[in-house]
């Protein structure tokens, strides 16, 4: 489907969907998905938000979070929340790069020093221009969520080097920037649901995958992938956000409580993050993790340069995007 299509059905899809909202936005429960089990430092901002516009709301305004993707995987979720089959959910920005080219610019690799850097850059000009694009794609972006930093865990060996990545299976998530990122380290990427690569792991199907301390924990990947290595090549927020004609059928005051709510549950949400990651890391340190540092990041920095190539070359109306989130963290 080309993009004038794609945008013509979004468009009539939220339209009829804006009526609904506009005549019912108070009288029914908005429900909103979640990948992460119901102890994860997700799960914990998403509550804090629905209890917030209950609160501020009076009662008039109500949402329930439904954890571990019960309502279905995030592909699907990420389009069920543009059309309004769901009202609201957290996504990682690396899948939504599929929907909302803006959102890709993140999940360029090390494109942030630290989480800190993306922190600062995702509630600043850069984070509002991403913001924009998924509205395009009917998201409408309330806060940005902390995912910490991601890292490469395998079967086999220790990552030292790209070197130490040639010839091995990497679950990735469904996303060519991240089939790319593998490729040129050597590595052969699969894209899988999240919820195969435990087992995908334990059977062979793949050697490895990357993600960050709470979810090589939460996820048993750990019991299967006894190697970390921290690499932390992606540093990816995860966004608050509400389906867009939901979004635009409520009053300014609404709104008002919306953004409130989603400002305090991501100081909430990235202070949970922050004490569940350094938990994580020594749960499978004392479970037996080999974890190693990896200290002198340049070589697997250096082998990106044919991905940011590419990226450019596909979208070369996002080389002012991708230069002001370099420039901001000088």
């Amino acid at each position: 489907m080309n993009k004038f299509m794609k945008t013509t059905t979004l468009t009539l899809a939220a339209a009829a969907m804006s009526v609904a909202f506009v005549a019912g936005a108070q009288a029914r429960e908005w429900r909103g998905w979640n990948i992460h089990p119901a102890d994860y430092p997700v799960s914990t901002g998403m509550e804090e938000f629905a209890r917030l516009i209950n609160e501020k709301s009076g009662g008039n305004l109500e949402a329930k979070v439904y954890h571990g993707g019960v309502l279905g995987d995030q592909p699907d979720a990420i389009q069920q929340v543009r059309l309004g089959g769901l009202d609201w959910a957290v996504f990682n920005l690396g899948p939504l790069g599929e929907v909302a080219p803006e959102a890709n610019v993140v999940s360029l690799p090390f494109i942030f020093k630290n989480v800190e850097a993306m922190h600062e850059v995702m509630d600043g000009p850069a984070g509002q221009q991403i913001a924009d694009g998924l509205a395009e794609a009917g998201l409408q972006a309330l806060g940005w969520y902390d995912s910490g930093a991601r890292s490469f865990y395998n079967t086999k060996h220790p990552i030292n080097t790209p070197e130490d990545l040639k010839g091995l299976k990497f679950r990735v998530m469904s996303n060519d920037l991240y089939v790319q990122m593998v490729a040129a380290l050597g590595g052969n990427a699969t894209p899988m649901p999240y919820g195969e690569v435990y087992q995908s792991l334990k059977t062979g199907v793949i050697d490895g995958a990357e993600n960050n301390y709470p979810s090589y924990d939460s996820s048993g990947h750990f019991e299967a992938a006894k190697y970390y290595s921290v690499t932390q090549h992606l540093i990816l927020p995860e966004c608050l956000c509400v389906n867009k004609a939901l979004y635009d059928g409520l009053s300014d005051d609404e709104k008002k409580i919306l953004q409130e709510a989603a400002d305090e549950s991501v100081k909430v949400q990235r202070a949970a993050w922050a004490e569940r990651a350094e938990k994580s890391k020594e749960k499978v340190v004392a479970a037996g993790i080999e974890v190693n540092e990896v200290a002198d990041k340049s070589a697997f920095q250096d082998a990106m340069q044919p991905v940011y190539d590419n990226f450019i070359k596909a979208n070369p109306d996002l080389a002012d995007l991708v230069k002001a989130i370099q420039d901001a963290q000088k």
